[in-house]
């Protein structure tokens, strides 16, 4: 019964939406060129600042300098940099499946709800650099204490985002479910999970992002030396020692970081989204 539910409910749909126009190639170029146009004009506004003011490069390295000691130290910095992304797409993982089945959990009453959620918030609003130190004394090694600091922080958007979703299902096709005699398992995952992922893929975003600059925190946290440091620790070094084109070098390097996350995370939502739901798809006025 279910089955027929949800198929019906999916023909109506289909019979309804139109077909998405096409974008000209030409937008498309143009969408790509004005990020980089503008990426490229900052990168020498910064150039010629400082080879105007011939600024010190103990001061503010020039971009140059930054390269060269990109490709100088990429024997120190690339190992570092997969620690760092070892620890934060394990965390994200761990939100991912973590908050989506708490969240599951949650929607099926109210007062399981009221009873766990403030927990989820509390956890939350506490600030991570608060918590660090704490885990860093009580997790059995200081890898599991930086990607429990990771977890904690990307999980909380991730269950908030599915709660959210699961309880917006359209109460119409929820009616209709009922009329079919579709159980609370079978209404779960033909309606309610598919409806809640737009929800979804909002939290993977935010939590992808979170989960590295927690990691990045916590290892600043940490402030651990050795084989198995992150990028974190590469900018304290490099921060000691003052060599700052270096402490650059991480920083672009996070920064690319981060930027190659967002756009893997909305790669995929706009994959999963871009054939039926509004926000991926493109209107004409």
């Amino acid at each position: 019964m279910a089955e027929a539910a949800s198929k019906t409910a999916a023909v109506q749909v289909e019979e309804e939406r139109p077909a998405p126009p096409s974008t000209p190639m030409s937008e498309r170029l143009l969408r790509l060129a004005v990020p980089v146009v503008m990426f490229a004009a900052a990168i020498l506004s910064w150039h010629f600042y400082i080879v105007v003011n011939e600024v010190p490069h103990y001061i503010l390295p020039s971009p140059v300098a930054v390269a060269t000691s990109l490709w100088n130290d990429w024997g120190t910095l690339a190992p570092a940099l997969l620690v760092t992304l070892r620890i934060t797409f394990t965390a994200l993982a761990l939100a991912l499946i973590g908050g989506v089945g708490l969240a599951i959990i949650l929607v099926q009453s109210r007062w399981i709800e009221l009873a766990l959620f403030p927990f989820a918030v509390i956890l939350q609003v506490t600030p991570i650099v608060a918590i660090a130190p704490l885990l860093l004394i009580y997790a059995p090694d200081t890898q599991s204490a930086l990607l429990i600091c990771a977890f904690l922080v990307a999980f909380f958007p991730i269950l908030s985002n599915m709660v959210q979703g699961l309880k917006s299902v359209d109460h119409n096709l929820l009616n209709l479910f009922d009329l079919y005699g579709a159980s609370r398992w079978q209404t779960l995952l033909h309606l309610k999970l598919p409806a809640s992922l737009p929800y979804f893929m909002a939290g993977l975003r935010i939590g992808g992002g979170l989960a590295l600059i927690a990691a990045v925190v916590a290892e600043f946290a940490a402030g651990s030396a050795g084989a198995g440091s992150g990028l974190a620790f590469r900018l304290l070094e490099s921060q000691y020692r003052l060599n700052i084109p270096r402490m650059f070098a991480a920083l672009v390097l996070l920064t690319a970081t981060g930027v190659a996350i967002f756009g893997l995370t909305s790669l995929i939502s706009w994959l999963t989204l871009r054939r039926w739901h509004e926000s991926a798809l493109r209107r004409e006025n």
